[in-house]
């Protein structure tokens, strides 16, 4: 109850400087079922949002593969760097600032965990550390695992933490074939489970172990669905991405069982061998990633499903957010009913989902049109207004509001008076700078008529936080 109350004065507060505007310069809206979501860009012009976790300081916590970690207000898109971390991050490659979780009594206990790889010489490597939140910055950090292989390929790596505050992480098989799937002395290809100060929990499968499952390829999502199942989704190598319900001591097959066991060999390796089969699977790849269960009544048609993004494999051709009905059954194995898919009209690889808690509200992070991703991306909010204008709040106008948009000739920005004195840069959507000054007062016209027709994005910058607003020029 007092979270609540102190979101609402942030509301409020927020309110009172800046009028509120629904649908005021022609927001986009998507039906779902009897509901209407309205799409807010939220952060435009960052370089490949990983993960989107929604924390208990009702902000997004926001990991950038080419490592950094961002700090959002989702209500008015400024934000600011935490951490930055030397990364072996390319553009090309896999690799980077990947999973982070909040420790479970956050704020009050200021731990955060995140995923990352590191150089080591020529090689690659993961671990997970923990830092501590400042109020301003990540610092103090601590090693919990460390030296995990790692790789251009196949490194994983989502990590949640459980009721009983143990944390579960994926690691990929860093493109080895499988062989370190299947060995129960590596790290690799597994799902791991600590005590959150990174030692070993007394009852897991193997003693003086992390590995909690094993026969893995790349697992890209991770979250607690029905009936508190720990859900996995992964990627297959040309077929057979799955969605895995994660149990103790079980082997999920790779790679001698690719999905289920269907095929000769496969069928002759599972009598043999005990195999946990997948809940479900597609074919060819997808490349199925962030994984979130949606409870929240602003949604109806969303209640109780797991939402997956899917980045669309290597073709580009199935790019969406795949929506996983579920029946009232207890048994996960038998209870998926049915998948929807949504916003395949972007033709963007959508990598991780977060949903506000208190508005229902759906935040997807966008990695571009092709594979692994390439910025500048975009954070995105789905909105039931309807919802959120039944409920003892407003629904409130972006810091930033850019018109017309699509413009021609020339355009207005108008900012709150609190951005007066800020500098602000413009950027097309191949991260040239177009222009770049100082705000002066709360309506500045810019004149595009020498612009390229395209998508661009304004930056406001304003001590340590960023405002971000995308647009358009015909």
């Amino acid at each position: 109850m007092k979270k609540l109350n102190l979101w609402k004065i942030k509301l409020l507060l927020f309110i009172s400087v800046i009028q509120p505007s629904v649908h005021a310069f022609g927001q986009l809206t998507h039906q779902v079922g009897n509901t209407t979501l309205t799409e807010y860009d939220v952060v435009t012009g960052i370089n490949l949002p990983w993960e989107l976790v929604w924390g208990q300081d009702d902000f997004i916590w926001c990991t950038l593969r080419s490592g950094k970690v961002l700090h959002i207000d989702p209500y008015t898109g400024a934000y600011t760097e935490l951490l930055s971390k030397t990364v072996p991050y390319g553009g090309a490659t896999e690799p980077g600032m990947l999973g982070l979780a909040l420790h479970p009594d956050f704020p009050d206990t200021s731990k955060v965990y995140i995923v990352y790889n590191y150089n080591e010489g020529q090689n690659v490597k993961e671990r997970i550390s923990s830092f501590t939140y400042n109020g301003s910055a990540l610092v103090d950090e601590v090693v919990l695992i460390d030296a995990i292989a790692g790789n251009g390929i196949h490194n994983g790596s989502r990590i949640v933490i459980s009721p009983d505050r143990k944390i579960f992480m994926t690691t990929g098989d860093t493109g080895d074939g499988g062989v370190s799937s299947q060995n129960l002395s590596s790290l690799n290809g597994k799902v791991l489970r600590m005590n959150l100060d990174g030692s070993f929990p007394a009852d897991n499968p193997w003693p003086n172990s992390y590995v909690f499952s094993y026969g893995h390829r790349n697992g890209q999502g991770l979250c607690w669905g029905p009936n508190g199942a720990l859900i996995e989704s992964e990627h297959g190598q040309n077929n057979s991405d799955e969605l895995n319900a994660i149990l103790p001591g079980k082997n999920y097959g790779w790679p001698q069982v690719e999905g289920a066991c269907n095929t000769t060999t496969e069928m002759a390796y599972c009598a043999a061998n005990p195999i946990q089969e997948p809940l479900l699977e597609w074919s060819p790849c997808r490349a199925v990633c962030g994984l979130e269960y949606y409870t929240h009544p602003a949604i109806p048609e969303w209640q109780n499903c797991i939402l997956m993004a899917v980045l669309g494999g290597l073709n580009s051709q199935y790019e969406r957010l795949s929506v996983i009905h579920f029946t009232a059954s207890g048994e996960v194995a038998s209870c998926v009913d049915s998948v929807d898919t949504y916003f395949q009209s972007f033709n963007q690889r959508i990598r991780d989902i977060c949903v506000n808690p208190h508005t229902g509200s759906v935040y997807l992070a966008f990695n571009g049109v092709n594979y692994p991703g390439y910025g500048p991306n975009i954070i995105k909010e789905f909105r039931n207004e309807n919802y959120i204008n039944s409920i003892p709040t407003k629904s409130i106008a972006p810091i930033i509001e850019l018109f017309p948009n699509p413009a021609h000739d020339e355009f207005q920005m108008k900012v709150s008076p609190a951005l007066i004195g800020s500098h602000f840069e413009v950027f097309d959507f191949k991260g040239q700078k177009i222009e770049e000054g100082n705000i002066t007062q709360v309506a500045n016209h810019f004149y595009t008529s020498q612009w390229s027709s395209g998508k661009y994005f304004v930056r406001v910058l304003n001590a340590n936080q960023a405002v971000s607003k995308t647009f358009i020029v015909e």
